[in-house]
Protein backbone atom coordinates (compact mmCIF):
# COMPACT_ATOMS: atom_id res chain seq x y z
CA UNK A 1 0.00 0.00 0.00
CA UNK A 2 2.61 2.71 1.07
CA UNK A 3 4.63 1.82 -2.14
CA UNK A 4 1.95 2.19 -4.74
CA UNK A 5 -1.52 3.30 -3.29
CA UNK A 6 -2.19 6.95 -2.68
CA UNK A 7 -4.01 6.72 0.99
CA UNK A 8 -6.23 5.41 3.89
CA UNK A 9 -8.94 7.05 4.52
CA UNK A 10 -11.67 6.88 6.82
CA UNK A 11 -14.64 9.05 7.41
CA UNK A 12 -16.46 8.23 10.70
CA UNK A 13 -20.01 9.69 11.01
CA UNK A 14 -20.85 10.87 14.98
CA UNK A 15 -23.75 11.72 16.97
CA UNK A 16 -24.06 13.36 20.30
CA UNK A 17 -24.25 10.60 22.81
CA UNK A 18 -27.01 12.16 24.38
CA UNK A 19 -29.04 11.00 20.86
CA UNK A 20 -29.26 13.45 17.32
CA UNK A 21 -30.08 17.21 17.77
CA UNK A 22 -28.57 17.31 21.42
CA UNK A 23 -26.71 20.44 21.33
CA UNK A 24 -22.75 20.31 21.64
CA UNK A 25 -20.27 22.88 22.57
CA UNK A 26 -17.13 23.09 19.59
CA UNK A 27 -14.37 25.10 21.04
CA UNK A 28 -14.31 28.77 21.13
CA UNK A 29 -12.16 31.18 19.91
CA UNK A 30 -11.08 34.87 20.36
CA UNK A 31 -13.49 37.23 18.52
CA UNK A 32 -12.47 40.40 16.77
CA UNK A 33 -12.15 43.93 18.89
CA UNK A 34 -11.47 44.05 22.43
CA UNK A 35 -14.82 43.41 23.89
CA UNK A 36 -15.98 40.78 20.96
CA UNK A 37 -17.77 37.63 22.58
CA UNK A 38 -15.56 33.92 21.73
CA UNK A 39 -17.19 32.17 19.26
CA UNK A 40 -17.04 29.08 17.23
CA UNK A 41 -15.31 28.59 13.81
CA UNK A 42 -17.97 28.11 10.94
CA UNK A 43 -17.48 27.75 7.47
CA UNK A 44 -19.72 26.98 4.09
CA UNK A 45 -18.93 23.31 3.28
CA UNK A 46 -19.61 22.11 -0.52
CA UNK A 47 -20.30 18.25 -0.11
CA UNK A 48 -23.17 15.84 -2.40
CA UNK A 49 -26.57 17.18 -1.16
CA UNK A 50 -24.77 21.23 -1.50
CA UNK A 51 -23.58 24.02 0.77
CA UNK A 52 -23.93 23.86 4.03
CA UNK A 53 -23.08 25.26 7.55
CA UNK A 54 -20.73 23.63 9.28
CA UNK A 55 -18.90 23.91 12.66
CA UNK A 56 -15.20 23.18 13.85
CA UNK A 57 -15.07 20.66 16.22
CA UNK A 58 -11.74 19.47 16.85
CA UNK A 59 -8.95 20.99 14.56
CA UNK A 60 -6.59 19.17 12.45
CA UNK A 61 -4.11 20.34 15.60
CA UNK A 62 -6.13 19.27 18.84
CA UNK A 63 -7.02 16.01 16.90
CA UNK A 64 -2.49 14.80 16.53
CA UNK A 65 -2.82 15.90 20.21
CA UNK A 66 -5.74 13.23 21.03
CA UNK A 67 -3.75 11.09 19.09
CA UNK A 68 -0.65 11.47 20.62
CA UNK A 69 -2.56 11.06 23.77
CA UNK A 70 -3.92 7.70 22.83
CA UNK A 71 -0.97 6.55 21.90
CA UNK A 72 0.85 7.56 25.33
CA UNK A 73 -2.49 5.94 26.84
CA UNK A 74 -1.58 2.19 24.92
CA UNK A 75 2.43 3.23 26.01
CA UNK A 76 1.48 3.03 29.30
CA UNK A 77 -0.80 0.54 29.20
CA UNK A 78 2.12 -2.17 28.13
CA UNK A 79 0.56 -2.99 24.92
CA UNK A 80 2.78 -0.86 22.17
CA UNK A 81 6.43 -0.03 22.33
CA UNK A 82 6.71 3.39 21.19
CA UNK A 83 10.04 4.91 21.37
CA UNK A 84 9.79 8.70 22.71
CA UNK A 85 11.48 11.03 24.97
CA UNK A 86 11.06 11.68 28.34
CA UNK A 87 11.51 14.91 30.96
CA UNK A 88 11.44 14.05 34.42
CA UNK A 89 10.56 16.01 36.99
CA UNK A 90 9.95 13.88 39.88
CA UNK A 91 11.96 15.06 42.78
CA UNK A 92 11.69 18.34 41.73
CA UNK A 93 9.23 19.39 44.35
CA UNK A 94 6.80 21.09 41.66
CA UNK A 95 2.84 20.47 42.41
CA UNK A 96 1.48 17.99 40.40
CA UNK A 97 4.32 17.70 37.53
CA UNK A 98 5.95 14.53 37.40
CA UNK A 99 7.10 13.53 33.41
CA UNK A 100 6.26 15.57 30.10
CA UNK A 101 7.58 13.11 26.97
CA UNK A 102 7.76 14.30 23.18
CA UNK A 103 3.97 12.42 23.26
CA UNK A 104 2.60 15.69 24.99
CA UNK A 105 4.77 17.96 24.72
CA UNK A 106 3.30 20.64 21.99
CA UNK A 107 5.97 20.65 19.66
CA UNK A 108 6.89 17.18 20.21
CA UNK A 109 10.45 16.40 20.34
CA UNK A 110 11.63 19.60 19.38
CA UNK A 111 9.48 21.70 21.90
CA UNK A 112 11.45 23.87 24.46
CA UNK A 113 10.86 21.64 27.37
CA UNK A 114 13.43 19.05 25.82
CA UNK A 115 15.52 21.75 24.54
CA UNK A 116 16.24 23.10 27.67
CA UNK A 117 16.80 19.13 29.53
CA UNK A 118 19.72 17.95 29.60
CA UNK A 119 21.02 14.30 28.48
CA UNK A 120 24.38 12.82 29.91
CA UNK A 121 24.41 16.43 31.59
CA UNK A 122 24.35 18.00 28.02
CA UNK A 123 21.90 19.86 26.66
CA UNK A 124 19.81 17.95 24.80
CA UNK A 125 20.25 19.18 21.64
CA UNK A 126 23.90 19.51 21.86
CA UNK A 127 24.23 15.48 22.67
CA UNK A 128 24.46 12.70 20.36
CA UNK A 129 21.13 12.38 19.72
CA UNK A 130 20.15 15.89 19.58
CA UNK A 131 22.73 16.73 17.00
CA UNK A 132 21.09 14.17 15.21
CA UNK A 133 17.77 15.30 15.00
CA UNK A 134 18.51 18.71 14.77
CA UNK A 135 19.65 18.04 11.17
CA UNK A 136 16.50 16.65 10.00
CA UNK A 137 17.45 13.02 10.26
CA UNK A 138 14.08 11.52 9.50
CA UNK A 139 16.10 8.16 10.98
CA UNK A 140 17.03 9.78 13.57
CA UNK A 141 13.46 10.96 14.58
CA UNK A 142 12.13 7.58 13.58
CA UNK A 143 14.34 6.09 15.87
CA UNK A 144 13.56 8.37 18.89
CA UNK A 145 10.74 10.10 18.15
CA UNK A 146 8.22 8.50 15.18
CA UNK A 147 5.46 11.02 15.87
CA UNK A 148 7.39 14.05 14.81
CA UNK A 149 7.32 12.81 11.14
CA UNK A 150 3.60 11.05 11.38
CA UNK A 151 1.93 14.11 13.28
CA UNK A 152 4.83 16.82 11.65
CA UNK A 153 7.15 18.90 13.73
CA UNK A 154 9.46 21.85 13.15
CA UNK A 155 12.72 23.16 14.51
CA UNK A 156 12.03 26.55 14.76
CA UNK A 157 14.51 27.53 16.86
CA UNK A 158 17.23 25.99 14.74
CA UNK A 159 19.62 27.00 12.84
CA UNK A 160 18.85 28.76 10.03
CA UNK A 161 14.82 29.78 11.23
CA UNK A 162 14.45 25.61 11.43
CA UNK A 163 14.86 25.18 7.46
CA UNK A 164 16.78 21.85 8.17
CA UNK A 165 14.32 20.10 10.15
CA UNK A 166 10.72 20.45 9.18
CA UNK A 167 8.14 17.33 8.32
CA UNK A 168 4.81 18.12 6.81
CA UNK A 169 1.95 16.02 8.60
CA UNK A 170 1.56 12.45 7.10
CA UNK A 171 -1.49 11.85 8.94
CA UNK A 172 -4.48 14.56 8.79
CA UNK A 173 -7.41 13.87 11.53
CA UNK A 174 -10.51 16.66 11.85
CA UNK A 175 -14.15 16.63 13.65
CA UNK A 176 -16.94 19.02 11.79
CA UNK A 177 -20.10 19.39 12.53
CA UNK A 178 -22.60 18.98 9.57
CA UNK A 179 -25.47 21.43 8.67
CA UNK A 180 -25.40 23.67 11.51
CA UNK A 181 -28.03 26.30 12.17
CA UNK A 182 -26.64 29.52 12.24
CA UNK A 183 -27.70 33.63 12.76
CA UNK A 184 -26.28 36.22 10.27
CA UNK A 185 -25.93 39.34 11.98
CA UNK A 186 -25.01 42.11 10.54
CA UNK A 187 -22.33 44.02 11.96
CA UNK A 188 -23.44 47.65 13.50
CA UNK A 189 -19.97 49.47 13.01
CA UNK A 190 -19.21 47.82 9.52
CA UNK A 191 -22.13 46.44 8.17
CA UNK A 192 -20.58 42.85 7.42
CA UNK A 193 -22.43 40.11 7.82
CA UNK A 194 -21.33 38.14 11.15
CA UNK A 195 -21.85 34.28 11.59
CA UNK A 196 -23.24 33.26 15.08
CA UNK A 197 -24.57 30.13 16.28
CA UNK A 198 -28.00 29.92 16.14
CA UNK A 199 -28.01 28.26 19.67
CA UNK A 200 -27.32 29.46 23.43
CA UNK A 201 -25.85 28.84 26.46
CA UNK A 202 -27.32 30.29 29.62
CA UNK A 203 -24.96 31.20 33.14
CA UNK A 204 -25.64 32.18 36.75
CA UNK A 205 -24.98 31.75 40.34
CA UNK A 206 -27.30 31.64 43.11
CA UNK A 207 -25.19 32.25 46.30
CA UNK A 208 -26.57 30.26 49.19
CA UNK A 209 -24.95 32.77 51.71
CA UNK A 210 -27.07 36.10 50.21
CA UNK A 211 -23.95 38.19 50.05
CA UNK A 212 -24.97 41.54 48.25
CA UNK A 213 -22.78 43.18 45.43
CA UNK A 214 -23.19 46.42 47.85
CA UNK A 215 -21.13 45.00 50.55
CA UNK A 216 -17.55 46.36 50.58
CA UNK A 217 -14.69 44.24 49.82
CA UNK A 218 -11.01 44.82 49.24
CA UNK A 219 -8.29 42.90 47.79
CA UNK A 220 -4.37 43.06 47.75
CA UNK A 221 -1.33 41.56 48.46
CA UNK A 222 -3.27 39.12 51.58
CA UNK A 223 -6.08 38.69 49.58
CA UNK A 224 -9.00 39.67 50.59
CA UNK A 225 -11.09 41.48 53.60
CA UNK A 226 -14.04 43.43 54.53
CA UNK A 227 -11.13 46.25 55.56
CA UNK A 228 -9.13 47.65 53.51
CA UNK A 229 -6.04 47.50 56.01
CA UNK A 230 -6.86 43.65 56.00
CA UNK A 231 -6.28 42.76 52.49
CA UNK A 232 -2.38 44.41 52.82
CA UNK A 233 -1.18 46.94 50.25
CA UNK A 234 -2.06 47.87 47.20
CA UNK A 235 -5.77 46.99 48.48
CA UNK A 236 -8.35 47.90 46.15
CA UNK A 237 -12.20 47.64 46.45
CA UNK A 238 -13.72 44.73 44.32
CA UNK A 239 -16.95 43.52 43.76
CA UNK A 240 -18.22 40.24 46.32
CA UNK A 241 -17.84 38.38 42.50
CA UNK A 242 -14.11 38.99 41.73
CA UNK A 243 -13.68 36.75 44.99
CA UNK A 244 -16.43 34.41 44.04
CA UNK A 245 -18.83 35.10 46.51
CA UNK A 246 -22.50 36.79 45.78
CA UNK A 247 -25.07 36.36 42.88
CA UNK A 248 -23.96 36.05 38.76
CA UNK A 249 -26.70 37.47 37.27
CA UNK A 250 -28.30 35.25 34.51
CA UNK A 251 -26.48 35.54 31.34
CA UNK A 252 -27.08 34.12 27.52
CA UNK A 253 -24.35 33.86 25.15
CA UNK A 254 -24.45 32.69 21.39
CA UNK A 255 -22.70 29.31 22.06
CA UNK A 256 -23.35 25.73 21.90
CA UNK A 257 -24.63 24.20 18.12
CA UNK A 258 -26.87 21.71 17.02
CA UNK A 259 -26.34 19.60 13.83
CA UNK A 260 -27.73 16.59 11.47
CA UNK A 261 -24.46 14.73 12.41
CA UNK A 262 -20.70 15.02 13.40
CA UNK A 263 -18.17 14.08 10.51
CA UNK A 264 -14.70 12.64 12.40
CA UNK A 265 -12.50 12.54 8.33
CA UNK A 266 -8.70 10.70 9.01
CA UNK A 267 -6.15 10.65 5.82
CA UNK A 268 -3.18 8.78 6.15
CA UNK A 269 -0.93 10.11 2.70
CA UNK A 270 1.15 7.66 1.44
CA UNK A 271 2.47 10.48 -1.46
CA UNK A 272 3.64 12.28 1.92
CA UNK A 273 5.59 9.33 3.43
CA UNK A 274 7.23 8.74 0.21
CA UNK A 275 8.42 11.70 0.74
CA UNK A 276 10.46 10.92 3.93
CA UNK A 277 13.40 8.72 3.22
CA UNK A 278 15.94 6.35 5.08
CA UNK A 279 19.04 5.44 3.55
CA UNK A 280 18.08 2.67 1.10
CA UNK A 281 15.14 1.19 -0.48
CA UNK A 282 14.76 -1.43 2.55
CA UNK A 283 14.61 1.23 5.35
CA UNK A 284 12.21 3.35 3.19
CA UNK A 285 9.96 0.44 2.92
CA UNK A 286 10.25 -0.58 6.54
CA UNK A 287 10.37 3.19 8.24
CA UNK A 288 7.03 4.48 6.02
CA UNK A 289 5.12 0.81 6.86
CA UNK A 290 6.49 1.81 10.67
CA UNK A 291 4.73 5.31 10.54
CA UNK A 292 1.30 3.57 8.76
CA UNK A 293 0.86 1.08 11.76
CA UNK A 294 1.60 4.05 14.14
CA UNK A 295 -1.33 6.08 12.50
CA UNK A 296 -3.62 3.23 12.44
CA UNK A 297 -2.92 2.61 16.34
CA UNK A 298 -3.55 6.06 16.95
CA UNK A 299 -6.78 5.63 15.51
CA UNK A 300 -8.00 2.62 16.39
CA UNK A 301 -6.97 3.39 20.07
CA UNK A 302 -8.73 6.85 19.75
CA UNK A 303 -11.70 4.94 18.65
CA UNK A 304 -12.07 2.63 21.86
CA UNK A 305 -11.04 5.25 24.58
CA UNK A 306 -14.16 7.16 22.93
CA UNK A 307 -14.56 11.29 22.41
CA UNK A 308 -15.26 12.66 24.91
CA UNK A 309 -14.05 16.08 23.66
CA UNK A 310 -14.79 18.65 26.52
CA UNK A 311 -17.29 19.34 28.77
CA UNK A 312 -21.06 18.82 26.93
CA UNK A 313 -19.44 18.05 23.52
CA UNK A 314 -19.27 13.65 24.28
CA UNK A 315 -19.63 12.16 21.02
CA UNK A 316 -20.46 8.23 19.65
CA UNK A 317 -19.95 6.63 16.76
CA UNK A 318 -22.78 6.08 14.25
CA UNK A 319 -22.25 2.82 12.95
CA UNK A 320 -18.85 1.69 12.27
CA UNK A 321 -17.18 3.65 8.75
CA UNK A 322 -14.81 1.08 7.38
CA UNK A 323 -11.16 2.30 6.42
CA UNK A 324 -11.18 2.82 2.85
CA UNK A 325 -7.45 2.20 0.60
CA UNK A 326 -7.37 5.11 -2.24
CA UNK A 327 -5.61 3.92 -5.43
CA UNK A 328 -3.36 6.25 -7.49
CA UNK A 329 -6.32 6.48 -9.59
CA UNK A 330 -8.63 7.23 -6.98
CA UNK A 331 -10.83 4.12 -6.86
CA UNK A 332 -11.12 2.40 -3.53
CA UNK A 333 -11.33 -0.56 -1.58
CA UNK A 334 -12.57 -0.99 2.10
CA UNK A 335 -9.86 -1.85 4.45
CA UNK A 336 -11.14 -3.63 7.85
CA UNK A 337 -8.76 -3.93 11.24
CA UNK A 338 -9.49 -3.86 14.82
CA UNK A 339 -7.81 -2.46 17.71
CA UNK A 340 -6.05 -6.07 18.23
CA UNK A 341 -5.26 -6.16 14.32
CA UNK A 342 -4.09 -2.58 14.77
CA UNK A 343 -1.74 -4.08 18.05
CA UNK A 344 -0.34 -6.70 16.20
CA UNK A 345 0.32 -5.00 12.71
CA UNK A 346 2.60 -2.01 14.75
CA UNK A 347 4.61 -4.86 16.78
CA UNK A 348 5.12 -6.53 13.07
CA UNK A 349 5.90 -3.08 11.57
CA UNK A 350 8.14 -2.57 14.27
CA UNK A 351 10.26 -5.77 14.30
CA UNK A 352 10.74 -5.47 10.63
CA UNK A 353 11.83 -1.99 10.81
CA UNK A 354 14.81 -3.96 13.24
CA UNK A 355 15.26 -6.28 11.25
CA UNK A 356 16.23 -3.07 8.05
CA UNK A 357 18.75 -1.54 10.29
CA UNK A 358 17.04 1.06 12.57
CA UNK A 359 17.48 0.61 16.01
CA UNK A 360 15.41 1.33 18.58
CA UNK A 361 16.13 1.50 22.43
CA UNK A 362 14.61 -0.63 24.81
CA UNK A 363 13.43 2.29 26.92
CA UNK A 364 12.90 5.94 26.38
CA UNK A 365 15.16 8.57 26.54
CA UNK A 366 15.38 10.22 29.95
CA UNK A 367 16.29 13.47 30.33
CA UNK A 368 16.78 16.03 33.56
CA UNK A 369 15.33 19.47 33.27
CA UNK A 370 17.76 22.00 33.67
CA UNK A 371 17.52 24.55 37.27
CA UNK A 372 16.42 27.53 35.41
CA UNK A 373 13.01 25.40 33.74
CA UNK A 374 12.62 24.22 37.27
CA UNK A 375 13.15 27.42 38.71
CA UNK A 376 10.42 28.64 36.13
CA UNK A 377 8.10 26.53 36.93
CA UNK A 378 8.52 26.68 40.46
CA UNK A 379 8.00 30.66 40.50
CA UNK A 380 4.85 30.38 37.77
CA UNK A 381 3.56 27.55 40.38
CA UNK A 382 4.01 30.67 43.31
CA UNK A 383 2.94 33.36 41.26
CA UNK A 384 -0.76 31.22 40.68
CA UNK A 385 -1.16 30.58 44.38
CA UNK A 386 -1.22 34.19 45.10
CA UNK A 387 -3.07 34.84 42.20
CA UNK A 388 -0.99 37.33 40.55
CA UNK A 389 -0.18 34.97 37.23
CA UNK A 390 -1.17 36.78 34.65
CA UNK A 391 -1.25 35.42 31.05
CA UNK A 392 1.22 35.87 28.22
CA UNK A 393 0.86 39.33 25.81
CA UNK A 394 -1.65 40.64 29.22
CA UNK A 395 -0.98 43.90 29.68
CA UNK A 396 -0.40 45.39 33.27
Amino acid sequence: MVATDAALRRRQRLQPVGGQGDKIFPPTYPGDGRNAQPRHVFERRRRSEGEVWCVLVDSVQSQANRLEEALLGALRDGVAAIPHVVVDFRGKDLTGLTEITSLDAPHRVYDAILRDSTLGGQPFMDSDVGKRIKTGDPGALLEVSPTALLFGSWHSTGEGGGIGAKFARCLVSEIVAIDTPVDEVPNQRTGEIETRTAGRRTGSRIDPLGILRRVEVFKGEKGWDVDKAGAGAKAKEVRPSEINHGNIAPSVQPLGVTCDHVEHMVVISFAALRRLRFGTPEKDSAGRTLLTALGLLAVTEQDARGYALRSRCDLVCDGRAPLELVHADGSTDAVVIDRDGARKLYADALAAATRAGFVFADAPIRLEPQPKLVEIVRRSQELALQDKGGEAGEEE
